[in-house]
């Protein structure tokens, strides 16, 4: 442009700069004053948007008292206030810095509301606000309760099986042999094949009240009515040993390492060594009635009675006089299991004026828990496999329970028989249940989970389907 063209417009402009530059920055210095002629224009890199309509209250940024506990989520509030809006804003008085910045965030800014039925999140303030380092329960998901068949997956026919609460005619051994007593008459089934062996008659005078195998599994001892006890070897099908000792019917056995007890209805528990030649060896008075539970420790240390007189006692290895006495139950106790995996932890259950499922610390004596169950307690046994019970039940629902430990929780509730489930007994792996009950029939659940080692006894013949005859 030459010096005549920049007299012209009035302005004098650098060499190089064109007419047509100008007249747009002007045009656009024009505009800009037609639409905000009264306000200067400020601008900035932030954009507000209108909240009128966003839910706050679900962000928790509205100005409320945080349900945080002072002290408890500070620390982790400062440092990510000072990641995400600089140094400044990392302190939480009003002023905010040293420089009393004029804004101040929301001490609730970036944390979500958790509303009350929704699960907790790794991220709340309950599992991170808290010095003692993130709760495993606040951040893992409960478990979903285990499925547990609602119907038995065999079912064995077994005629003459007495509705009697005082007796004990079944029980499984380790060697997956399974002894029931019907009448006068004992038999075997085997679950590996599903054979069935008659093991004894003891006659048309006589009649078993009771079957308890040894903790290995080889011999088998019978309760009669006559009040003897006999053994068997099982593999054989021999009879070992009687003794006597009882006035009448033996209506319960309970063999710990070395030892068999016997209880009568004649109130007495007599002590058998099959290595000693006498009948007995000890008797333990103390039950005012007959003697219908017992049950060893596994650690051999104590054994506990349960009798019609509602007496709960508990016997060391070596005394004659009970060392505890529970007095709690309102009915007969017959149901009686140890935990096998806590020591000295007894349970308990009463008849149909008791109803009730009580837990014993036997080192201090003390009752732990009391649970009513609702129906008359027949029979419990512990898992080995996990820390749960199952209980048998008579009047008037006749059903099956699985509880967990120690919470009591009901895992399952399982009916099939139409009369008392008198008769309980677990599989050598703990995952099989059997019952019998006066209906005459044998039921087979599995409720248990397996243990976390392979079983080492699973058989193709327990597990099939059908409706057999035990004899």
């Amino acid at each position: 442009m030459d010096s005549t063209q920049r007299t012209k417009s009035g302005i004098n402009l650098p060499v190089g700069m064109a007419q047509t530059s100008l007249h747009l920055e002007t045009t656009f210095r024009a505009v800009s004053k037609l639409t905000s002629p009264s306000k200067k224009t400020i601008y900035s890199d932030r954009f507000i948007p209108c909240r009128s309509s966003s839910r706050l209250d679900t962000f928790e940024l509205i100005d409320k008292p945080s349900p945080v506990k002072e002290g408890g989520n500070e620390a982790y509030s400062r440092l990510l206030k000072a990641e995400l809006f600089g140094p400044e804003f990392a302190s939480d008085s009003p002023g905010g810095g040293q420089g009393g910045s004029p804004i101040s965030p929301n001490k609730n800014m970036l944390r979500f509301k958790t509303e009350p039925s929704s699960p907790s999140s790794p991220y709340s303030p309950s599992t991170l606000g808290h010095d003692n380092g993130i709760s495993s329960e606040a951040s893992t998901p409960p478990k979903p309760p285990r499925k547990v068949p609602k119907t038995p997956h065999k079912v064995l026919d077994a005629p003459s099986l007495q509705d009697d609460f005082y007796l004990n005619l079944v029980d499984w051994s380790l060697q997956n042999v399974l002894a029931v007593g019907l009448g006068t008459c004992v038999y075997l089934w085997t679950a590996s094949t599903s054979k069935v062996t008659k093991l004894c008659d003891l006659g048309p005078d006589d009649g078993v009240c009771s079957v308890q195998w040894t903790r290995e599994g080889s011999y088998l001892s019978i309760g009669t009515n006559h009040g003897e006890v006999q053994v068997w070897d099982g593999t054989q099908c021999k009879r070992v040993r009687t003794m006597g000792g009882h006035q009448t019917r033996t209506g319960v056995l309970a063999w710990s390492s070395r030892i068999l007890s016997s209880g009568s209805r004649d109130r007495n528990i007599l002590q058998h060594d099959l290595r000693v030649s006498s009948d007995f060896v000890s008797k333990l008075v103390g039950h005012r009635s007959e003697v219908c539970g017992l049950k060893w420790s596994h650690d051999d240390k104590e054994l506990a009675s349960g009798g019609n007189d509602n007496q709960l006692l508990v016997w060391n290895q070596h005394a004659t006089q009970p060392v505890l006495k529970f007095t709690q139950h309102t009915a007969a106790v017959k149901a009686i299991t140890w935990s096998p995996h806590q020591n000295g932890l007894l349970a308990s259950g009463g008849g149909t004026a008791d109803r009730c499922i009580r837990f014993w610390n036997t080192t201090n004596g003390n009752q732990l828990k009391s649970v009513d169950t609702g129906s008359q307690v027949c029979n419990l046994v512990w898992s080995k496999n996990v820390n749960e019970i199952v209980s048998t039940h008579g009047y008037s629902q006749n059903q099956i329970m699985v509880w967990k430990y120690p919470s009591m929780s009901k895992v399952a509730t399982l009916t099939g028989h139409t009369m008392r489930v008198l008769y309980l007994a677990t599989s050598p792996d703990g995952q099989t249940i059997v019952t019998g009950a006066g209906d005459e029939t044998l039921r087979f659940w599995n409720i248990f989970p397996s243990m976390k080692a392979p079983a080492s006894m699973r058989d193709s013949g327990l597990w099939s389907l059908g409706r057999t005859h035990i004899r």
